[in-house]
């Protein structure tokens, strides 16, 4: 038996699933066009890049609001952003890092006093095309708020550029909070924030959330800490009611940072590589059947090369694709299943429009067709009831990718 199976009412039909490695991108290995090719195999919709104003503008520009003022340096800033846009890939910018001239002479993470809504109005200016924005980023940590402070957030940073970068372009879609999951010693958890931005009127069309998990054993759908507060995507039902209630039900959750780093080579917080590419589907399923979710970033393309930072790439540090690399371009879930009836949610994510795809089971010795070639919505997404035992392994193929997803074992 074989049947295609509806999508939930409330299915975030039109989420983006993009990626951000800021530094891969900008200065990785092989040439930006190659890169940029490697997004389009593993079907990446959207790329996130954090532009630090104190990087672009380390001296004050004499008109703050024009791109091409001298004191402006785009550098490779632009580079990237001009190929992204040439190869038709969406960039969300994520604008940060205040300059000395417009904080009193402090560091990055030191909320200016002045001049940021201007300079993301001239960033605007500068890239068009770019219609997704988020303001700061973390600041409800020290690292990268001084001081962690909503009103300060809000007056100083979020509103100036809310406003501006709407007089810039209408159809712009401005990010406010792009909170970490939990707090710090020096920080503040990311729902007292959340709060403190309502209090002093926060502007913005959308939350944006860091969902990273709390531990390797902290699931996208299960979170084993019954007690914590996180706002990890285990708690996405909490964080887009906690969106609604503070800022209305029309606010879109964007999820800007997440992932999982894989032991090996970190042997403390890593998980498996095999369960890396299983969190991969499932992280997606989840944003999927939650409306109003309509992003989900994954930080990075390729691991760091130290193993105290970060080891959540698709690529190992030598440039291997690990099993998450196929998954992230081929998502293949288990929803549910009754018996022998089984419904799978899957992905294509290469390629535009309704995309031709082809389920295959294994019967111990070769992988056999699971009825015939399908096509998926104009999302890339599919939803499919099959006949299937514990154990049974299936996989996703088509012809928009060059690899097969990962095996998928029945529960």
């Amino acid at each position: 038996m074989l049947a295609i199976a509806t999508a939930p009412a409330s299915a975030s039909r039109y989420a983006q699933f993009g990626v951000q490695d800021d530094a891969w991108l900008m200065y990785g290995a092989g040439s930006l066009d190659q890169r940029v090719a490697t997004l389009r195999d593993m079907g990446v919709k959207i790329v996130r890049l954090s532009i630090r104003w104190d990087q672009v503008a380390p001296s004050r520009p004499a008109n703050e609001r024009n791109p091409a003022d001298p004191a402006y340096s785009w550098g490779q800033y632009g580079v990237v952003v001009d190929a992204l846009h040439a190869a038709h890939i969406p960039v969300v910018l994520t604008l940060w890092g205040s300059p000395h001239w417009a904080n009193g002479g402090h560091g990055a993470n030191r909320l200016p006093t002045h001049g940021f809504g201007n300079f993301a109005y001239a960033t605007a200016k500068r890239f068009p095309w770019v219609r997704k924005w988020t303001i700061w980023n973390e600041p409800n940590t020290r690292i990268y708020s001084s001081p962690v402070s909503p009103r300060d957030y809000v007056r100083r940073v979020l509103n100036p550029a809310y406003v501006l970068l709407h007089r810039a372009n209408r159809s712009n879609k401005v990010a406010g909070g792009v909170t970490s999951p939990r707090r710090t010693a020096s920080g503040m958890s990311p729902l007292t924030f959340m709060r403190g931005m309502d209090a002093y009127h926060a502007r913005l069309d959308a939350y944006a959330q860091n969902p990273y998990p709390a531990s390797g054993r902290e699931t996208p759908s299960y979170d084993p800490c019954s007690w914590c507060t996180t706002m990890t995507l285990a708690h996405l039902s909490q964080i887009r009611d906690d969106v609604t209630r503070f800022f209305g039900a029309r606010t879109q959750l964007w999820l800007t940072e997440y992932g999982y780093q894989t032991n090996p080579p970190d042997r403390i917080l890593g998980v498996r590589p095999s369960v890396q590419a299983a969190y991969v589907g499932q992280a997606a399923y989840e944003v999927w059947r939650h409306s109003g979710v309509t992003m989900l970033i994954h930080f990075l393309v390729r691991d760091e090369p130290e193993t105290a930072r970060w080891q959540s790439g698709f690529l190992t540090v030598h440039g291997t694709a690990k099993p998450s690399y196929r998954s992230y371009g081929l998502p293949l879930v288990q929803i549910s299943r009754r018996g022998t009836r089984t419904v799978l949610w899957g992905q294509v994510r290469p390629g535009v429009g309704r995309r031709p795809y082809l389920l295959q089971r294994w019967n111990g010795r070769d992988w056999l067709r699971v009825g015939s070639t399908k096509r998926t919505a104009s999302t890339g997404t599919f939803e499919r009831v099959v006949t299937a035992r514990h154990g049974q392994k299936f996989r996703l193929t088509s012809p928009r990718a060059d690899y097969v997803s990962p095996l998928l074992k029945i529960r």
